[in-house]
């Protein structure tokens, strides 16, 4: 989904680029008041937008969970057992969601502009419409994908232009047209596959040192108070794939909102570079989504005949 215009489909750091992934590699800052201010979110909104289900009761807030490490324990112990229990509870508490997905993403060695989508996503089964708000050269565009469905293929048009005149298409979403200019496939979207695969890979690097976590109460996503994770791996390691990185875990709802990742710096005392940074805003749960919410017939939406 770069601006390249030839994309159709989100990622979440859940992988590299041909390299396994590293979860919750935090900047070490003194931010205890940190804020990620909103990016300036377009206006214009998509067609069907539902309104809140309301919020899932009964949660433990996240800042409740942060914890110390006991001696001899992994510093990352901690930020798994919050990990888990995130995990636990979207799968207990959320069975849809709406949001607004803010992406950026470096590909290739060049950092894109920011991508803005409205997402309806469903658990069971997987299911995901993505409505493009930004930029320009992608508003309007539209994706579908359900598992099991359409040959296992998502469906995507483009929202005008050129690009428009093709119609709708049925792509592999780990094929090569979907991924050109993206890290992740559509399959990989969301905050429940973000929330396995921090515990996944947490369980993979308490094997190894060198891990300096820090958890940062009070931080605020788009007016959302958030416990910041931080974890900084200070030396490249084979093993490590990531320098630094955040994990913003939503007090109320206990999932992980924002995610961000950067590289080492390629010269002594420089800056680390941005890789991969992924917002959900707005979030609305259980918003009672059905099977028409996801189908290229719904009238709501602008998708025509399939070519393949």
């Amino acid at each position: 989904m770069s601006g390249s215009g030839k994309n159709f489909t989100a990622w979440l750091p859940t992988r590299t680029e041909g390299r396994p992934r590293h979860w919750l590699l935090w900047a070490l800052l003194p931010c205890f008041a940190m804020t990620v201010a909103q990016a300036n979110e377009p206006a214009a909104g998509p067609p069907g937008l539902i309104p809140n289900g309301g919020l899932a009761q009964g949660n433990a807030n996240a800042s409740d969970a942060v914890a110390t490490t006991t001696p001899g324990e992994h510093p990352l112990e901690p930020a798994l057992a919050l990990a888990a229990k995130g995990l636990a509870s979207i799968q207990s508490n959320i069975k849809d969601y709406s949001c607004t997905v803010v992406k950026r993403e470096r590909i290739a060695g060049e950092l894109k502009s920011h991508e803005y989508m409205f997402a309806k996503i469903r658990h069971e089964p997987f299911s995901v419409y993505l409505y493009f708000l930004a930029p320009d050269d992608l508003k309007g565009q539209e994706v579908i994908y359900v598992d099991g469905r359409n040959d296992g293929n998502m469906l995507a048009h483009a929202g005008g232009g050129v690009r428009a005149m093709v119609g709708t298409v049925s792509l592999d979403p780990q094929g090569m047209l979907a991924m050109q200019g993206n890290r992740y496939p559509i399959t990989e979207l969301g905050v429940e596959n973000l929330a396995k695969r921090l515990v996944e890979v947490a369980e993979h690097d308490k094997q190894f040192g060198e891990c300096e976590v820090n958890f940062l109460p009070q931080a605020k996503v788009n007016g959302r108070l958030c416990t910041c994770v931080q974890v900084g791996h200070p030396v490249p390691r084979r093993n490590f794939r990531f320098h630094l990185a955040r994990v913003y875990i939503d007090d109320e709802l206990l999932i992980p909102i924002r995610y961000e990742a950067y590289d080492w710096p390629t010269e002594q005392g420089g800056q680390p570079s941005l890789m991969e940074e992924y917002t959900y805003m707005n979030v609305k749960i259980n918003n009672g989504f059905t099977d028409a919410d996801f189908d290229p017939a719904n009238t709501a939406y602008k998708f025509g005949a399939t070519k393949k």
